[in-house]
């Protein structure tokens, strides 16, 4: 018998799993602090063998059982995952969402009920190793909540407070832009490689140089061009690259790129 939880999560796709493994890896909650629930029983037995977790097999138990609830299914699913769990909820509890495109106003209309509290919440992959982002729309939450749940995903990254309008535009940033990253690393090494670096040192490399310039950027504050101006000598080797970068497109396509996500998830949140 499963006692009182503080956390389920209710889908353990990557942001489901990535977020229960973060808040326990960086120990703000412990695991039997967490109950989790998945259609696909052999993704909840594996993060209970890995984690220590509770699991249960249905989830309105999984929502029974504790204080806040994170639905982190695919968005074309949530609607029928909140009817299902909507009678078991009170209004002592807080439902928490991570579907891109799905609006809080959506979720109200699904559960049928005025006084829930509810918050919006879109991570990203990071937060599986404490590194991640998460923008958080509370506009109806007290103090009191926000400052718990704010204290819970904190472990797993840098907490942003946003108004909901502002969450499609998060989604094409923050959201999808590790994935762009990742196509920005494999690309470095590539060139490495072409270069005739052997791979697994130009993916080091390539690794590296992304997170220390990540790094240079968040601590000195200065803004990016101030810092790429630094690094590139006249007529040496960075104006060069930069040059090609220029002639590719290279910023009009990473722009291009969160504003096509960004324009997705506004579609989701119209139903498209």
């Amino acid at each position: 018998m499963v006692d009182k939880c503080t956390l389920a999560v209710i889908g353990i796709g990557n942001m489901g799993a990535a977020l229960v493994r973060g808040i326990v890896g960086a120990g703000a909650l412990v695991a039997s602090d967490i109950v989790v629930c998945d259609a696909d029983a052999t993704k909840t037995a594996a993060l209970v063998d890995e984690m220590g977790v509770h699991s249960v097999e249905e989830n309105s138990d999984a929502v029974e059982l504790s204080e806040f609830v994170i639905i982190a299914v695919k968005p074309n699913i949530v609607r029928s995952v909140v009817e299902e769990i909507a009678p078991s909820l009170t209004d002592e509890q807080t439902l928490i969402s991570v579907a891109a495109g799905v609006s809080l106003a959506s979720i109200r209309a699904w559960l049928g009920r005025a006084e829930l509290p509810l918050i919006r919440i879109m991570p990203n992959t990071p937060a599986l190793v404490g590194a991640g982002v998460l923008a958080v729309a509370a506009p109806d939450v007290d103090e009191e909540r926000r400052r718990k749940i704010t204290a819970m995903l904190s472990a797993v990254g840098d907490v942003v407070e946003v108004g909901e309008n502002l969450m499609d535009a998060v989604t094409g940033l923050s959201g999808s832009g590790p994935a762009f990253v990742f196509v920005m690393i494999e690309a470095l090494a590539d060139g490495g490689v072409a270069a005739g670096l052997p791979r697994h040192l130009a993916q080091r490399l390539a690794v590296q140089t992304v997170l220390g310039a990540a790094t240079l950027v968040r601590e000195t504050g200065q803004h990016p061009e101030a810092l790429k101006d630094a690094v590139a000598s006249p007529g040496g080797t960075t104006i060069a690259g930069l040059a090609e970068l220029e002639r590719g497109s290279f910023r009009g396509v990473v722009a291009g790129a969160v504003k096509a996500a960004a324009a997705r998830s506004r579609q989701l949140s119209s139903g498209g």
